[in-house]
C-alpha cells in the first residue's frame, strides 16, 4: 500500500499531496541536534509521519502510521522553521522520502535555511539538502544511489552482528562520507563498551550518542 492509499486522501487533496504541498507531520519543535556529525547544533525539527521499515527498537513508533498525523501545508512548516533563531532544519520521521519533498526544500532553501535529511535510504531522493544522514536498516536495505549520496552513515548497534552490517554499508558509500556507530538507546550501557573497542581498532569510525536524551531535551 502506498502512503497515498494509507492516508485516505480526499479527491481535493490528492494532487496537492502528490505535488508535495501537503505532508503528514507528526510534530515540529526547536531543539539541539543530539546525534551524528551535527551534534550540538540548534535546529528546527520536522518529523514526518509514516514508516514501513518497522525497526523493533524504534523509539518513535507513534510516527509509523501516517494516517493519524495531520496533513500540513508546507507554508506552515516553513513558517515554523523561519520563526526560530537558527536557520537550520532537520527533516526526519518516520521516513520522509516516502513523500515528494521537492517543494518544501525549495521554500526552505529560498529563505536561506540549511536542510538536513535523516533517512533509511530505501526510497529515491526528492528534495535538495545540505546534508544527508543515512541510517541503513536490515529489513529494508538502502538503495545504492542513496548510499552514494550520503554525507553521513549512521549505523545503530544492537548486537555483535551489526558491526558486519555497518562494514557492508561503509564499503558502498563515497570516500568523504562520515562513518558513525550509535548504540541503540534502550541497551546502550551493554553495547557501548563493544562499540568503543571496535572504533579503537577501526579508526575510520566515530561514535554517535543520543546526547539529547542525556540532556533530557526533545
Amino acid at each position: 500500500m502506498t502512503p497515498e492509499e494509507h492516508i485516505h486522501l480526499t479527491p481535493a487533496d490528492v494532487e496537492r499531496f502528490r505535488a508535495g504541498e501537503l505532508l503528514p507531520v507528526m510534530e515540529m519543535f526547536y531543539s539541539v541536534q543530539g546525534e551524528g556529525f551535527h551534534t550540538g547544533k540548534p535546529a528546527s525539527f520536522v518529523r514526518v509521519g509514516g514508516c514501513d521499515v518497522g525497526c523493533h527498537w524504534c523509539d518513535v513508533k507513534e510516527a509509523w502510521d501516517a494516517s493519524v498525523h495531520p496533513l500540513t501545508e508546507i507554508d506552515s512548516i516553513a513558517g515554523f522553521v523561519l520563526s526560530k533563531p537558527a536557520r537550520a532544519v532537520v527533516i526526519t520521521g518516520g521516513e520522509p522520502l516516502q513523500y515528494n519533498m521537492d517543494k518544501l526544500c525549495e521554500v526552505l532553501k529560498e529563505n536561506g535555511v540549511s536542510v538536513f535529511l535523516e533517512t533509511c535510504g530505501a526510497y529515491a531522493l526528492s528534495g535538495r539538502y545540505d546534508w544527508i544522514c543515512l541510517s541503513p536498516k536490515k529489513n529494508m536495505e538502502p538503495r545504492r544511489d542513496m548510499l552514494h549520496m550520503a554525507d553521513e552513515l549512521k549505523v545503530i548497534i544492537c548486537s555483535e552482528e551489526d558491526f558486519s552490517w555497518a562494514e557492508e554499508n561503509a564499503r558502498r558509500v563515497k570516500d568523504t562520507c562520515r562513518l558513525f556507530l550509535q548504540p541503540e538507546w534502550s541497551s546502550y550501557h551493554k553495547s557501548l563498551p563493544a562499540i568503543v573497542s571496535y572504533v579503537k581498532e577501526h579508526p575510520k569510525w566515530m561514535i554517535s550518542l543520543q546526547a539529547h536524551k542525556f540532556m533530557n531535551i526533545p
